[in-house]
């Protein structure tokens, strides 16, 4: 018999192979046109005219594409400043939360106090808590202090640590050798010098991964700037929900979806740049 004569073994095994990845990539592409389908129905939205949007049945193409709204949604609106609120904010906030995380996530991974469980514990079970719960008290907290209309919140907020980026530092900073701290503490650092020179350099992908999920869930953030910012200093997520409506208040649907296409792009712009650390940083959390 030929050695790889169609009924022998290795042929049987190398069609299994290609069946099996004929499978996946079948539903790798299933499961991305799902992802990307909203997407691709947005900026066919933007091209649209409201009353191709308003259509029934549905008009799934334009039936001329008007790039031309997306120039008008840019130019009807201050676009340029809203972005530099979102951007301005989304940086701040996500610096320090990043950084006040692996703190925090530094101390339950490597220190030892009583009690310590428990606060962990407490830190996750706080994940559960909507944010509409404390949107109330703390907006109060913030009138009281004199921060409304102010991006004082924003550095408070990111100030005091996040419990999800907490855990992932933590499980991260579980993994890492005890020698290492050992042997900084023989030569004399103390904790905090030994977060900052050892432990800290060694998480880029977690920093990276962090500092990531923490922009997008502040560039993303619809109710905290409309009820902490005065429409001057709002956000682009502001902007773009409540500036495009007609003079009975009636939303322009697809200016929206042009301005939303562009609101989308620097989240984009930014995962596609720092797609590998992110990756990285979600794929090497807790383990050793």
């Amino acid at each position: 018999m030929p050695r790889d004569a169609p009924d022998s073994p290795t042929s049987t095994a190398r069609v299994r192979v290609r069946v099996n990845r004929l499978v996946l990539y079948t539903v790798l592409v299933t499961v991305t046109g799902l992802f990307l389908g909203p997407f691709g129905w947005l900026i066919v939205s933007g091209l649209k005219t409201p009353a191709e949007l308003a259509a029934s049945p549905v008009h799934w193409l334009p039936a001329v594409f008007r790039w031309d709204n997306f120039a008008d949604a840019y130019h009807l609106i201050d676009f340029l400043g809203y972005a530099r609120n979102s951007l301005v904010i989304a940086t701040i906030y996500a610096t320090l939360i990043t950084l006040s995380s692996a703190w925090v996530g530094y101390g339950f991974a490597r220190l030892n106090a009583p009690g310590k469980k428990v606060l962990f514990g407490i830190l996750i079970g706080s994940m559960m808590l909507p944010q509409m719960i404390t949107l109330l008290p703390t907006y109060l907290i913030f009138a009281r202090l004199g921060m409304v209309d102010t991006y004082w919140p924003w550095v408070l907020w990111g100030l005091s640590a996040a419990p999800y980026l907490v855990f992932l530092f933590r499980q991260f900073f579980a993994g890492l050798p005890r020698e290492l701290e050992e042997a900084a503490i023989v030569d004399g650092c103390g904790y905090a010098a030994i977060f900052w020179r050892i432990f800290l350099p060694q998480s880029w992908p977690v920093l990276s991964a962090s500092f990531i999920i923490a922009f997008t869930w502040s560039w993303g953030d619809y109710l905290a700037p409309q009820l902490l910012l005065s429409s001057d200093r709002s956000t682009l997520a502001v902007a773009v929900m409540s500036s495009y409506v007609t003079s009975a208040g009636t939303p322009v649907t697809n200016l929206q979806a042009a301005a939303s296409v562009m609101y989308v792009v620097p989240i984009l712009l930014i995962f596609l740049v720092a797609q590998r650390g992110f990756v990285a940083g979600m794929s090497t959390t807790g383990l050793k």
